[in-house]
C-alpha cells in the first residue's frame, strides 16, 4: 500500500502537470464568441450598473463573471494575460477542492483516489470549457464550490465537525455557494449533490455498522448532537442526512430558494422555441458521443465549423470501448461494495439530468446536435462522477467467504510487491491519461483554428495607425462574431476601451475601414441611390440656408451612409438630416471636399442646413449606400 507521504507526492505531481498543460491550452489560445460580447458591455456599460451585472445573457444570470470580465477589461482591455491568469487560478482552486473532496470521503483510499483524482484532472469532459475564457468563469467555480460544499456535508453528517464549529462550516458553505452562483446559476444543483452524498455516507455508515465489529474511524458523539442523533436513529439515511445537519441544509436551501426565484425573475432562459424531443436528443448524443469516450481518454478527433467551437467526434470503437469500461467499472463496484448500486443511480441520474435545463434552452429546430459534442456542459459531470468514485471507495466490501477473503490477502507477495492486478489497473490508468493528452492535442490544434486573436491584433494595429481620423461603426467579421450578437457585434463596443485608436464617429473627412483580417483600407459607399449635384457652383454656393437635396429614388428606414462632395466658403458646421431622422452635425473644411455620414432614416431627400454663421456650400453629386471596402466595389 502506498504511504500517505507517497500519495501526497504524486498528487502535487498531477496537479502540477495538469497545470502545466492547462497553461499552455491557454496560451496558445485566446478571445472567442461570448468572450467579446463581455468585452463589448464592459465597454459600454459602467461595470457596477445591474444594467451590466444583472443582464441576462443566453437565459444565463451571473453578475459575478460579468464582473470579473468587466475588470479585467478595465484594466487591460483585449489583453490575454489576466483571463488566462484567471483560468489557471480558478483551475488550480478547483483541482485542490476536489482532492480535498475524495480525501474527506475517502481518507483510507490511496492507489484508488490517485486514479479517481487523475480522471477529474486530465478527463476531456473538463477541457473544452476551460479553454474558453467565458465558460470558464462559469465552470470553474462551480466545480470548486460543489466539490467544497460536498466535503464540508459529509464532514458535518458524519460527525467530524464539533458542535461549536458547525456554525463555521455554515457560513463558510453559504458563502462558497453565493459565490458560485453569482458565476453561473448551475450551481444550483451544488444542493442537491451534497445533500446526497451526505445521505449516502449515512447509508455507508450504517452498513458498516451492520458488519463485524470494527474500529470506527468515526469520533463518539458529544452530548451536544447526541440528543439529534437518538432521534435520528429511526429515520433512514436521508432523514439521518438531513436532521444532523439542518443548519446547513436551511442555510444553503434559503440560498437555493432565493436565488432561483431572482433568476426566472431577471432571466430570459424560457424565450424562444423548445422542444422536448431535441432536447432528448441532445441528452442522448452527448452521453454517447462525449461521456462515454471520456472514459477511455476520447475523443482523438476535433473538428471546427468556423465560428462554431470545436466539436469532438469519437469513433464507434471509442464509444463501444467508454461503455465497456463503465460497465466494467459497475459490475466491480457493485460485485465488491455495499450501496455501490445507490451511488451508481445518483451518478448516472445526474449525467443525464443535469444537461436537460442546458439542453432544453438550446433545443429549437434548428439546433444542429453536434452542439451536444463540443462537451463544454460537462465539467460539473466529471466532479460527480468523481465523486461517486470516491463513495464507492469508501463503501465497505460485501462481505465473502473465507476462502475469497484469504485470495484477497495473498494478492500481495511475501515482499510486498503489488499484485499483477494492481500492476495492470495502473498501466490501463496511465494509458487512458496518454489517451486524454491526444484528445487535449487535438482539441488545441482545432481551438487555435480561429481568426479571432490574428484579427484582434491587426485591428488594434490599425487602429492605432488612423488615431487622427474617426471612424464609421462597422460590424466584426462573420468568422468572428454573427450579427445575432448585435450591437456587441460592432467595433466601437469590442475595442470601445483601447485608448490609443480612431475615434469612433457618425462623420469622417477619411473614409476607412477594417477588412476581414483587421487591416486598415479605404472604404466607399456603394450607390443605393445617387445625390443630385446642386445648380450653383464653388463660386455661387446655393446652401446658405436650409435646403433640400433630392435623391433619385425613395430609401427605406435605415441607417444609411452618405457620401457627399462639397465646395464650402470656410471652415464650419452643417446638419444633414434624413426624413424621420436626427439631424447629424457634420464638420466640413474651406475648398473642395468629400465628406462622409451615416444618417438614421428615409425618404427622399437630405436636409443640409448650414449652423456656422455665414457658412455657405456648393453640393456636388454623391452617393447613398452601406459602407464597403473600396475594392470590393469596382
Amino acid at each position: 500500500m502506498l504511504s500517505r507521504r507517497t500519495v501526497s507526492s504524486v498528487v502535487i505531481v498531477l496537479i502540477v502537470a495538469q497545470l502545466v498543460v492547462r497553461g499552455w491550452l491557454v496560451a496558445t489560445g485566446g478571445f472567442y464568441w461570448d468572450d467579446l460580447i463581455f468585452i463589448g458591455r464592459a465597454s459600454t456599460h459602467p461595470i457596477l450598473s445591474w444594467e451590466y451585472l444583472g443582464h441576462s445573457h443566453d437565459g444565463h444570470f451571473m453578475p459575478l463573471t460579468f464582473l470579473v470580465a468587466g475588470v479585467s477589461t478595465l484594466i487591460a482591455p483585449l489583453n490575454w494575460i489576466i483571463p488566462a491568469a484567471t483560468l489557471i487560478v480558478a483551475q488550480a482552486i478547483a483541482s485542490i477542492a476536489v482532492w480535498r473532496m475524495i480525501r474527506v470521503i475517502a481518507p483510507a483510499a490511496r492507489g484508488g483516489a490517485i486514479a479517481a483524482f487523475a480522471f477529474y484532472l486530465f478527463t476531456p469532459m473538463t477541457v473544452p470549457a476551460f479553454a474558453w475564457w467565458a465558460a470558464g468563469l462559469n465552470s470553474l467555480p462551480l466545480q470548486a464550490a460543489m466539490a467544497w460544499i460536498v466535503a464540508e456535508a459529509v464532514r458535518a453528517v458524519r460527525g467530524d465537525v464539533a458542535p461549536q464549529a458547525m456554525r463555521g462550516v455554515v457560513i463558510r458553505s453559504t458563502i462558497v455557494f453565493l459565490v458560485s452562483l453569482g458565476f453561473f446559476e448551475k450551481s444550483l444543483f451544488i444542493l442537491p449533490v451534497a445533500f446526497v452524498a451526505a445521505a449516502l455516507v449515512v447509508r455507508r455508515t450504517r452498513s458498516a455498522e451492520t458488519q463485524e465489529p470494527t474500529p470506527s474511524r468515526d469520533p463518539a458523539p458529544t452530548d451536544a448532537d447526541s440528543g439529534s442523533r437518538s432521534h435520528a436513529t429511526d429515520l433512514g439515511p436521508i432523514g439521518i442526512a438531513f436532521v444532523r445537519v439542518r443548519a446547513l441544509w436551511a442555510s444553503l436551501g434559503a440560498v437555493f430558494v432565493v436565488w432561483l426565484v431572482i433568476f426566472f425573475a431577471v432571466s430570459d432562459a424560457t424565450a424562444g422555441e423548445h422542444s422536448i424531443g431535441q432536447t432528448a436528443r441532445l441528452v442522448w448524443r452527448s452521453v454517447t458521443n462525449a461521456i462515454l469516450p471520456s472514459f477511455v481518454g476520447g475523443p482523438w478527433e476535433w473538428e471546427r465549423w468556423v465560428p462554431s467551437p470545436p466539436m469532438g467526434f469519437a469513433p464507434l470503437w471509442m464509444i463501444v470501448s467508454g461503455l465497456l469500461v463503465v460497465v466494467g467499472a459497475i459490475w466491480w463496484a457493485v460485485t465488491r461494495r455495499q450501496g455501490a448500486i445507490a451511488i451508481v443511480l445518483f451518478t448516472v441520474a445526474y449525467a443525464v439530468l443535469a444537461q436537460v435545463p442546458a439542453m432544453w434552452n438550446r433545443s429549437s429546430a434548428n439546433t444542429a446536435l453536434e452542439l451536444a459534442q463540443t462537451m463544454r456542459y460537462l465539467p460539473d459531470t466529471a466532479v460527480v462522477i468523481t465523486l461517486a468514485w470516491a463513495l464507492v471507495l469508501a463503501a465497505p466490501p460485501i462481505r465473502r467467504s473465507a476462502e475469497a477473503t484469504a485470495t484477497r490477502r495473498h494478492a500481495q507477495d511475501p515482499a510486498g510487491q503489488v499484485a499483477p492486478v494492481a500492476v495492470g489497473a495502473a498501466l490501463v490508468g496511465a494509458l487512458v491519461v496518454g489517451s486524454a493528452m491526444i484528445s487535449l492535442a487535438s482539441f488545441s490544434s482545432s481551438w487555435r483554428d480561429d481568426p479571432t486573436g490574428d484579427y484582434l491584433a491587426n485591428a488594434q494595429r490599425s487602429l492605432a495607425q488612423n488615431r487622427e481620423h474617426p471612424m464609421f461603426d462597422q460590424a466584426l467579421p462573420l468568422e468572428v462574431l454573427l450579427p445575432v450578437a448585435y450591437p456587441d457585434n460592432q467595433i466601437s463596443h469590442t475595442f470601445g476601451r483601447i485608448t490609443d485608436r480612431s475615434p469612433f464617429a457618425s462623420t469622417t473627412d477619411t473614409l476607412n475601414v477594417l477588412d476581414s483580417a483587421g487591416n486598415l483600407v479605404p472604404g466607399t459607399v456603394t450607390q443605393r441611390r445617387t445625390i443630385e449635384a446642386g445648380r450653383g457652383s464653388c463660386r455661387r454656393p446655393e446652401v446658405d440656408e436650409r435646403k433640400r437635396l433630392p435623391l433619385d429614388g425613395p430609401l427605406i428606414q435605415w441607417r444609411w451612409s452618405v457620401a457627399l462632395s462639397y465646395c464650402a466658403n470656410r471652415d464650419g458646421i452643417v446638419e444633414l438630416a434624413l426624413d424621420g431622422g436626427p439631424a447629424v452635425r457634420v464638420p466640413v473644411r474651406s475648398g473642395l471636399h468629400v465628406v462622409y455620414a451615416q444618417l438614421d432614416g428615409a425618404g427622399s431627400r437630405i436636409t443640409a442646413t448650414p449652423v456656422t454663421p455665414g457658412l455657405a456650400l456648393h453640393t456636388g453629386e454623391g452617393r447613398v449606400g452601406e459602407v464597403v471596402e473600396a475594392r470590393l466595389a469596382g
